[in-house]
């Protein structure tokens, strides 16, 4: 492994950190993330059932981009 490899690495996984940690701030902020259509709900008399599908494909896609560019 190069140092010019690690360095840009490091550099990586650090503004990683840093937009994750923005994100954590700001997530309860944010209207409707989480609460997506195709998200599913199950609530039943005890029992909530709670699976976001279509906030999962979104993180997924934004951080699929996030690495295509480094």
């Amino acid at each position: 492994m190069s140092a010019s490899f690690a360095g840009r690495l490091l550099i990586g996984l650090g503004l990683l950190l840093v937009i994750l940690g923005f994100m954590l701030r700001l997530l309860p902020e944010i209207p409707y993330f989480g609460r997506l259509p195709g998200d599913i709900v199950i609530e039943n008399d005890n029992v909530t059932f709670y699976f976001p599908l279509t906030t999962s494909l979104l993180v997924s896609l934004v951080i699929n981009i996030i690495f295509r560019i480094f």
